[in-house]
C-alpha cells in the first residue's frame, strides 16, 4: 500500500516512513498540509496519516480539504497524548482511525489492518457496482445459459475447472464473450470473494505494460516519480485476467512464465523477489500454436497456460441463441432510451439469423443499439438494421424464400453450413449425406457437431 505521511515534526515523520517501509509498504512524506495536498493532486495514495496539530494550518481543516479532493481516501489521525477528544472529533468528520503519539509497531499493525479492510470493502463495492452495470448490458446468465451443444460443452469444462487453482486459457474470435466467461469462472470459484483484476495486453507499450503488471520502484524509468504496485499485487489472493495474451511482448513473457511456475515476480527497477498467489485466466483471439511456430510466443509459456483450454464458439455457430440474445439487447437498450418496443418483425428476425456476425456478440449488441435508436415504430423492422445485415435478405426478396444462393454476400463458412443443413434435410441417413457431400462419415460427424446439429 502507498501512504502519505503529513507531519511537521521531521523526526517523527521520518520514523513513521521508516516503519511503513519496513513493513513492505511505500511512504511519501510531507512537512505541511499544503505540501500534502499538492502530493495528493499529483499522485495516488491508499491512505493518509495526518498530524492533528499542524500549527497554523490545523489538521481538521486539512482533513476537510483531503475529503474534498478524494472523498473515499482513508485518513488516520496522529494525536499527542491528551488530545483524544480532538481525535474523536476528527473521526466524526470522516477520519477512519487515530494513533496516539508515540505509538508502537503493534498499534500501527492494528490500524493498518483496519485500512486494509476498508480498502477491501471499497473494492467489493466497486466490484458489485461494476458487475451490476455489466450484467445490465451483458447479462452473463443469458449469454452463458446456451441451447447450443458446443457452448454447453465449453461451460461444463470451465465450471469443473473453476474450483481448482489451474490456469485457464480461453480461445475464440473477438467479441465471443471471453471476458464475460472469465468473470463467470471467477465467480463460480473458491476465489469469488477475492479481487478479479483485468489487464489488457495490447493496450499499452511494453514498458508501461510491464509496470502495469508487476509494478515499479521510484526512478525505474522516466516519469517513475514514486513506487507503484502493479496488477499482480492488486489481484493477490484472487484472479488475474490477461486479455489478448497473444499480444504480450516477448520481453515480458519470461517474467509471466516465472509468475506462473514459481509464483514469484520483481517490480521494474527492483531486484527483490516477491511472492504472488494469483489464479491466471488468459484469453486470446490469436492462434498461439502458430505464434509459437513463428517465434512470437514462447512454447514453454504456451504449455504452462494451456492447462485447461476452452474455445468459445462464434455467434454464427450459436443459431439457437442468437434471437434470444437479440431480444435481450433490445429490452436493455429500449429501457435506456425510455421506449416500448414489441420485438422484431419476421423480416428483421430472418436477417439477423442469416447474417454471419463476424464481430460476434459485440457486433450484435451494437447493431441492436443502433436499431433501437433508429426505429420509427414500435417494432424493429428490416430497414432499422445496419446495411450489412439487411443485404442477407436480398436473395429471399428475389424469390428464394430467404435461402442462401451462390453469390450471396456471406462467408464461405456460412455457405458451407447452409449447404450442409440442406443436404442433411434431404437425405435419409448420414451415409447418404456423406456420399452426396463427397466426405467420409467421420468428417460429416465433426462438421455436424461444429454447427450444433445432433
Amino acid at each position: 500500500m502507498d501512504f502519505l505521511v503529513i507531519d511537521d515534526d521531521k523526526t517523527f515523520r521520518d520514523a513513521t516512513c521508516l516503519l511503513i517501509d519496513g513493513e513492505g509498504h511505500y511512504a511519501e512524506a510531507a512537512a505541511s498540509g499544503a505540501l500534502g495536498l499538492a502530493e495528493l493532486k499529483e499522485g495516488k495514495f491508499d491512505s493518509v496519516l495526518l498530524d492533528l496539530n499542524l500549527g497554523p494550518e490545523g489538521g481538521l481543516d486539512i482533513l476537510e480539504q483531503i475529503h474534498k479532493l478524494q472523498p473515499n481516501l482513508p485518513v488516520i489521525i496522529f494525536t499527542a497524548e491528551g488530545s483524544v477528544k480532538n481525535a474523536v472529533e476528527a473521526m466524526r468528520r470522516g477520519a477512519v482511525d487515530f494513533l496516539e503519539k508515540p505509538f508502537t509497531r503493534e498499534q500501527f499493525h492494528l490500524v493498518l489492518a483496519r485500512v486494509q479492510r476498508f480498502h477491501e470493502l471499497l473494492r467489493n463495492i466497486e466490484r458489485l457496482e461494476r458487475e451490476v452495470s455489466d450484467s445490465n448490458a451483458q447479462s452473463p446468465e443469458i449469454l452463458l445459459d446456451s441451447s447450443t451443444p458446443l457452448m454447453k460443452e465449453v461451460m461444463d469444462t470451465l465450471l469443473r475447472a473453476a474450483k481448482t487453482p489451474a490456469s485457464i486459457l480461453l480461445l475464440g474470435e473477438s467479441g465471443t464473450g471471453k471476458s464475460v466467461v472469465a468473470r463467470s469462472v471467477h465467480q463460480q470459484s473458491h476465489l469469488a470473494d477475492k479481487p478479479f483484476i483485468t489487464v489488457s495486453c495490447p493496450s499499452l507499450s511494453r514498458e508501461l505494460l510491464e509496470s502495469e503488471l508487476f509494478g515499479h520502484v521510484r526512478g525505474a524509468f522516466t516519469g517513475a516519480l514514486r513506487d507503484h504496485w502493479g496488477k499482480v499485487k492488486a489481484a493477490a489472493g484472487g484472479t488475474l485476467f490477461l486479455d489478448e495474451i497473444g499480444d504480450l511482448p516477448m520481453e515480458i513473457q519470461p517474467k509471466l512464465l516465472r509468475l506462473l511456475q514459481e509464483r514469484e515476480y520483481e517490480r521494474v527497477g527492483e531486484n527483490v523477489l516477491r511472492q504472488a498467489e494469483v489464479r491466471i485466466i488468459a484469453a486470446t483471439s490469436h492462434d498461439l500454436k502458430q505464434g509459437v511456430g513463428e517465434g512470437t510466443f514462447r512454447e514453454d509459456l504456451y504449455f504452462r497456460l494451456n492447462v485447461i483450454t476452452a474455445e468459445m464458439p462464434p455467434l454464427r455457430q450459436r443459431q439457437g441463441d442468437l434471437l434470444r440474445f437479440a431480444e435481450h439487447y433490445l429490452k436493455h437498450f429500449a429501457a435506456l432510451c425510455g421506449r416500448h418496443l414489441d420485438g422484431f418483425s419476421p423480416a428483421a428476425a430472418t436477417a439477423l439469423q442469416a447474417y454471419a456476425w463476424p464481430g460476434n456478440l459485440r457486433e450484435l449488441r451494437n447493431a441492436i443499439e443502433r436499431a433501437v435508436i433508429m426505429v420509427k415504430g414500435n417494432k424493429i423492422n428490416l430497414e432499422d438494421l445496419p446495411g450489412e445485415v439487411r443485404c442477407q435478405t436480398v436473395a429471399g426478396a428475389n424469390g428464394s424464400n430467404g435461402s442462401l444462393e451462390i453469390g450471396s454476400l456471406v462467408s464461405m463458412e456460412k455457405m458451407e453450413e447452409a449447404h450442409l443443413r440442406k443436404v442433411l434435410e434431404r437425405t435419409s441417413n448420414l451415409a447418404d449425406a456423406a456420399q452426396v457431400l463427397g466426405i467420409d462419415k467421420a468428417t460429416l460427424y465433426r462438421k455436424r457437431k461444429k454447427i450444433g446439429l445432433e
